[in-house]
């Protein structure tokens, strides 16, 4: 069986409104073309290319539809204070905070290419960033219980470093991670994180004491997805 083929695109600074409608375009045409293939027989089944989007948003705070409105802690006139906007969405998970700085990564995969296992596909996408964080000589880590990954899940002092949260439709998914690699973290008071009190955020930065090359580290994060999942690029 051929490596399935991943087309990586690079959004830079996009308004979350403007890339959530780009997402939808390409998970629709994706699940719909999926439907169409089941007329076909195998040897005029031709699989369309799966998408991985890097981006960064201005300060914005989305609610996942599990979510809780009261974790997001401002009303419409302290988000307008701090310079953020705020949407409900159609993935799983709680409230988190985009931001510059942060490395928001979709991949909208359609994982009958790959595998039907919507569990592994999200330990295989917090694996990618433990890797990542390894370049680095940071040691990220799961947390029983938790989605994303973590530095020192193991101790009082446990602190998430990367959120996920994710949608999936025949088995075609969308949305995906938010790693904080220079996020002002200042953002995140203004919500309880995931819906977890209990616990701080970080960032790379903050890990290593200063500012990270964010274009060397999308690069690197790039490269150790396209190798746990086993794809190539075209």
């Amino acid at each position: 069986m051929n490596s399935p083929l991943v087309q990586f695109e690079n959004w830079g600074l996009t308004d979350y409104q403007t890339a959530w409608d780009k997402q939808e375009k390409i998970f629709k045409h994706l699940v719909d073309h999926k439907f169409e293939l089941r007329t076909k027989p195998d040897n005029e089944k031709v699989h369309l290319l799966n998408h991985l989007i890097f981006c960064e948003h201005p300060p914005v705070y989305t609610l996942g539809k599990s979510g809780k409105i009261e974790n997001l802690l401002l009303d419409d006139e302290g988000l307008k204070r701090h310079g953020a906007s705020f949407f409900p969405i159609n993935r799983g998970g709680d409230i988190t905070f985009h931001g510059p700085g942060q490395l928001v990564g979709y991949p909208i995969f359609d994982l009958e290419q790959f595998f039907t296992d919507i569990h592994k596909y999200l330990r295989f996408l917090e694996e990618a960033v433990i890797l990542t964080l390894a370049h680095y000589g940071v040691e990220g880590a799961r947390f029983e219980g938790y989605t994303g990954v973590w530095i020192d899940p193991d101790k009082a002092t446990a602190r998430k470093i990367c959120a996920m949260g994710v949608r999936c439709s025949r088995w075609v998914t969308m949305h995906g991670f938010a790693f904080n690699v220079n996020t002002d973290l200042k953002y995140f008071n203004h919500i309880i994180p995931c819906g977890i009190d209990d616990k701080a955020v970080t960032s790379l930065a903050q890990e290593l004491g200063k500012k990270v090359d964010f274009t060397e580290v999308s690069q690197i994060l790039k490269l150790n997805i396209a190798h746990q999942f086993n794809f190539d690029f075209v």
